[in-house]
């Protein structure tokens, strides 16, 4: 599912963030949710390169949303709610990748009625106001789509499927063709599926709401509400063929089971989280 810039004076200072960093790294770094060893695909592909091609695609993609008027601006309050979110859960995700900790990370709201969302390697998230607005979605709901997103990044899901498919040597531009980035001029705003057509397979869903949960649970954000979440897209894909964001985020029965049964692995830490609040 998927503005704020980590670098800008705007976003929370770096000096506070990495101490909070460092408070969530100091706790034990075992996960509460089982989602196994990363892909050894994706050492066959520099990180650095994949990372450097999404903050190029990244770029183009905020140039061309300012010059279509869609880029939110700053005071807009979905976006500081969204940055909000970001700046709770962003360290509670480092112990899943920490190389985590020195990524550049972005939030930014895009004007659009696609229902959709991402989070780029490297950790550059965007998510479309239709996202927020068709799926009405509470705080705790917009947390669970973040921290989902944020799992392919951490998980570094793109990385592999790169290697997989491409395997070594992989450039910028054979990245912009498989997240389906290279011609956002042509395509505009208003098909925002094709901002990332990589399909992510079973596996790596299983991996991102997992890792979603643990990350909103422990930032305080009720785990509840990716049941929730994936409710609504399951009422929500029933009409005209559904969002375009399922077509990479398919929802379904095995799903929300897989949901239920590991939110008990991690209430506790959501109750942790709200106590010291």
């Amino acid at each position: 599912m998927c503005q704020f810039c980590f670098s800008r004076a705007s976003a929370w200072s770096r000096r506070g963030f990495l101490a909070v960093a460092g408070a969530a790294a100091a706790e034990s770094a075992l996960a509460q949710v089982d989602v196994g060893k990363s892909s050894r695909a994706a050492g066959l592909v520099p990180a650095e390169e994949i990372e450097a091609a999404s903050a190029q695609q990244y770029s183009q993609m905020l140039a061309e949303a300012r010059q279509k008027g869609a880029l939110a601006p700053e005071n807009n309050a979905s976006l500081q709610k969204l940055r909000a979110i970001a700046a709770r859960e962003i360290p509670a995700g480092l112990r899943f990748n920490d190389r985590a900790r020195n990524w550049r990370w972005e939030v930014n709201l895009i004007g659009s009625s696609d229902v959709n969302a991402f989070c780029m390697p490297g950790g550059k998230i965007a998510v479309f106001t239709g996202l927020l607005e068709k799926l009405k979605l509470t705080e705790d709901e917009a947390a669970m789509v973040i921290g989902h997103e944020m799992g392919h990044a951490l998980r570094e899901h793109a990385r592999a499927r790169v290697a997989k498919e491409q395997g070594t040597g992989v450039a910028v531009s054979v990245l912009s063709q498989i997240l389906g980035l290279g011609q956002l001029g042509q395509m505009g705003l208003g098909i925002g599926a094709q901002l990332i057509s990589l399909k992510w397979s079973r596996g790596d869903e299983t991996e991102a709401d997992l890792v979603g949960l643990e990350i909103g649970a422990r930032a305080g954000y009720n785990p509840d509400a990716a049941v929730s979440l994936w409710e609504k897209m399951g009422q929500l894909q029933g009409g005209n063929g559904g969002p375009a964001w399922m077509s990479t985020h398919p929802s379904g029965p095995e799903r929300l089971q897989r949901l239920r049964d590991n939110i008990p692995k991690v209430r506790g830490l959501y109750q942790q989280a709200i106590a010291h609040r």
